[in-house]
């Protein structure tokens, strides 16, 4: 059985279970990962030497990166599904994929969710937050002109394009931050909302 090490709370590890949710795929889940710690036994270096989570074993064939986990998985049981067959069609998905890890996730809401869910008080830094804040907005809003006119981000079919912005949509948008009216953007995550894997993966309380 496919097997996962990685906390609930991890934005990272949720892409992932989300992934397996919506394949219908059977998996054992190890939390490891902050307080649990596992991610920094020697054991665990060995498959993942960046010591963070998530990682799976799939009969033997270990990854670590949430990103490449999500695309091998769609690839490997959901091609046709979640992981278009045609290639422009799967370099459109892919190509938001990356642009959550660049732009919206990885070089903005990241920073402000850090400042007020995982930082301790004399780890905080108000201006970066701020100035990450005003990007992510950015970002956001781009996502949201694109999705006018759209089901899903690639157009009407749900791709593994959806899963990196969805979970971080959750955050921005259950965030207590200042954000700019997105209804579009709202209009999507209303409809992701109604994935039960969605629901069971992502759509928890924030921590």
């Amino acid at each position: 059985m496919l097997k996962v090490w990685g906390r609930t709370t991890s934005i990272n590890v949720q892409k992932v279970l989300w992934t397996l949710g919506e394949l219908d795929l059977p998996f054992e889940r190890v939390d490891a990962g902050l307080h649990f710690g596992v991610n920094t036994e020697e054991w665990y270096r060995r498959m993942n030497p960046n010591g963070l989570v998530p990682t799976i074993d799939d009969e033997g064939f270990v990854l670590w990166e949430s990103n490449a986990i999500v695309r091998y998985l769609a690839a490997r049981y959901g091609m046709g599904r979640i992981c278009p067959v045609d290639l422009a069609e799967r370099a459109d998905a892919d190509r938001w994929m990356e642009w959550h890890s660049t732009s919206a996730w990885g070089t903005a809401l990241r920073i402000v969710f850090f400042n007020l869910y995982r930082a301790r008080p004399e780890q905080r830094d108000p201006k970066a937050a701020d100035a990450a804040l005003r990007d992510a907005n950015r970002w956001f809003a781009l996502l949201d002109a694109h999705l006018v006119g759209r089901t899903w981000i690639t157009g009407d079919r749900f791709t593994m394009g959806d899963i990196p912005m969805g979970a971080a949509t959750h955050r921005y948008l259950n965030m207590p931050i200042e954000r700019p009216a997105t209804p579009a953007l709202a209009a999507w995550y209303a409809r992701l909302l109604e994935r039960p894997a969605f629901r069971e993966y992502v759509a928890l309380p924030l921590s």
